[in-house]
């Protein structure tokens, strides 16, 4: 990626067309999970936003990368044992099926955060 996307279309286009498939269904399932987000682009990545930043997910060479935010990973910190992980985020290798219902469960757990820090 040479210039910096405006927006999540933009970012996808830039991988080779395995990857975009993969980055459309991770797209589609934080869609389906938070119906009241929007979409942007933040740390040059692409960006779910509901009362702030909701998650964040990416393309590398070898895995998807997922960005919850600390407390969405620790909430989902037994189910996410077999990744590799930071403090906000994990890798989903691409050699490995990408567990999208976890994924749709860790978003609908920060929608229900964001609302929350809402009121």
């Amino acid at each position: 990626m040479t210039a910096k996307p405006d927006n999540i279309d933009e970012y996808i286009a830039t991988f080779p067309h395995d990857v975009q498939k993969i980055l459309e269904e991770v797209r589609s399932t934080i869609q389906k999970a938070a119906p009241e987000a929007t979409e942007a682009i933040k740390y040059a990545i692409p960006t779910f936003v509901l009362n702030g930043n909701l998650v964040h997910f990416a393309a590398f060479k070898n895995h998807i990368g997922f960005y919850p935010a600390p407390e969405g990973m620790e909430e989902f910190d037994r189910e996410l044992t077999a990744y590799k992980k930071g403090k906000g985020s994990v890798q989903f290798p691409f050699d490995q099926p990408i567990p999208l219902d976890l994924i749709a469960r860790i978003t609908a757990f920060r929608v229900k955060q964001n609302s929350e820090k809402k009121k």
